[in-house]
């Protein structure tokens, strides 16, 4: 089976989130089951750099005019396809967005080539490779889906598709003047296509063309289907929930796990959890914060935005000083969130420390030396803190929503009697309830015994990417050959017509 995952980053050749670090770790899950991948990303300075011995394989034309060359390498073990286009992706910046952290204008423009080059690789662009199933990753390889669908004409075995759904929050929207340079037939825009509110939506052509949809966890994909979660596209989403399935993301244990992980201070597992103690203090020292070992200390490793329920963070701040806790905080986001934590760390440095920014060693070391992961997000598609969270056995403590709701189990006193409590969890989205669940977080420090257990309880989870990758090869399976009917479209592709090899 010949898969192509199109993604728009991938870790850690670079990553600005918890995509890069599912498009890094998959790969090699789905290899270990049999699947022969390859990879397709955008030609991204630190992508470009980071794969050795890249080699022209040939040259595709977009429907404006820009002339990009592919490049084909290796990359642990798979291929690797790069679109080289130093005018769409030699910029300062991060991958989306200019060094002010504004949102590039052309980003349908350094997007669709991603799509474009996938439903070429499907149809013979690479003569020694074609892909069987095309499986993008979030909105800005969404239109992938939407060009093979109307590339696929009478062929006898078409390329099945998949799109998985990262974050609904994020759809790649742009102004309906954007549309005539896709190069996508003139079909296309209208609601049963890309069109959305008279602007061209990335997501929606994903949703609307993939022969099957994923989010990344199985709560996620139920809350899609309603208006709060379902960014407006919750009635698509509804009418395409008989091909939608949640798959919980997993954590790659070669790199996050304290058995072995050599970047933090002492490695542990549950049967020697004292040494983690260790870490604790390491993480105190760096800081500069007060070494108090009963120190509720908790962390933040986050994006700071609104979604992720900093606010709530804040709000309670006053009442885990006043309680002896700690709070150590790595991320970077929203100016204001930015300025009122560093506020709380000038007032309180013994207490409070923020590190603006992100540091991979950084966020090993806080997983491993804080006793709570604080994740109150006003939603999560699946989220990967809580889970290194747990498998540091910094207890995490999170709104009951999408991927918390699946990987979180309260420490409640059923929960705690029968051992299956590994963290704690509030559902109502506000203040009185986070403040409860802290509290709680409190109380059980204070017994020992049993806040022991339930860090022993959390080091023994398991989120294996095999177990996620056995079920996506199983969606893979259903498209071979592809289980659906093509028609000829209205009008051929440019994109199709204006390969150069």
């Amino acid at each position: 089976m010949q898969v192509l995952q199109v993604s728009a980053e991938m870790y850690p050749l670079l990553k600005t989130g918890g995509l890069g670090d599912v498009t890094g770790a998959l790969p090699d899950a789905l290899a270990r089951a049999g699947v022969d991948v390859r990879l397709l990303l955008p030609g991204l300075r630190p992508i470009r750099d980071g794969i050795a011995g890249l080699r022209p394989l040939g040259e595709f034309v977009a429907p404006w005019g820009l002339h990009m060359q592919v490049l084909y390498g290796q990359w642990n073990g798979h291929g690797v396809y790069v679109i080289d286009a130093p005018a769409l992706y030699d910029r300062p910046g991060n991958a989306y967005v200019d060094a002010d952290g504004v949102p590039y204008v052309d980003n349908h423009r350094r997007f669709a080539p991603l799509g474009q080059l996938a439903a070429l690789l499907a149809h013979g662009f690479d003569a020694r490779w074609r892909a069987q199933i095309v499986h993008a990753h979030d909105w800005h390889a969404a239109l992938a889906p939407a060009y093979l669908h109307h590339t696929r004409r009478h062929r006898a075995h078409p390329a099945g598709s998949v799109f998985t759904v990262h974050n609904l929050a994020f759809q790649g929207l742009f102004p309906a003047a954007t549309f005539a340079e896709l190069g996508l037939p003139k079909v296309a825009f209208q609601m049963h296509g890309v069109e959305f509110h008279g602007q061209v939506s990335f997501m929606k052509a994903g949703l609307h063309y993939a022969d099957r949809l994923t989010t990344v966890s199985p709560t996620y994909a139920r809350e899609v289907q309603g208006p709060e979660q379902g960014g407006g596209l919750d009635g698509l989403l509804r009418q395409r929930r008989d091909v939608l399935t949640g798959i919980l993301n997993g954590v790659d244990t070669r790199i996050w796990n304290p058995a072995t992980d050599r970047l933090i201070a002492q490695t542990f597992d549950a049967r020697r959890l004292a040494r983690r103690a260790l870490n604790k203090v390491a993480l105190q020292r760096h800081f500069g914060l007060a070494r108090r070992p009963d120190a509720l200390l908790c962390g933040v490793v986050s994006r700071l935005t609104e979604q992720k329920g900093l606010h709530l963070v804040l709000d309670g701040l006053p009442e885990l000083l006043a309680r002896g806790g700690q709070l150590v905080v790595l991320g970077n986001g929203e100016p204001e969130l930015e300025a009122a934590f560093r506020a709380a760390a000038q007032a309180h440095p013994r207490a409070v420390a923020v590190y603006i920014g992100y540091d991979e060693t950084l966020s090993h070391r806080v997983f491993a030396g804080t006793d709570v992961t604080l994740v109150p997000s006003r939603f999560e598609p699946c989220g990967l803190t809580q889970m290194y969270g747990l498998v540091y056995g910094s207890l995490p403590l999170v709104h009951r929503v999408g991927g918390l709701a699946d990987t979180v189990v309260d420490a409640a006193l059923e929960n705690l009697a029968d051992g299956s409590a590994t963290g704690f969890v509030f559902d109502r989205f506000d203040g009185a309830a986070y403040g409860a669940a802290l509290r709680r977080a409190f109380a059980l420090q204070a017994r020992g015994a049993e806040w022991r257990r339930v860090q022993r309880a959390a080091l023994r989870q398991v989120f294996a990417w095999d177990a996620a990758a056995a079920r996506y090869v199983a969606l893979y399976r259903s498209l071979l050959p592809a289980a659906h009917e093509t028609t000829r479209p209205s009008e051929a592709l440019v994109p199709e017509r204006a390969v150069r090899r």
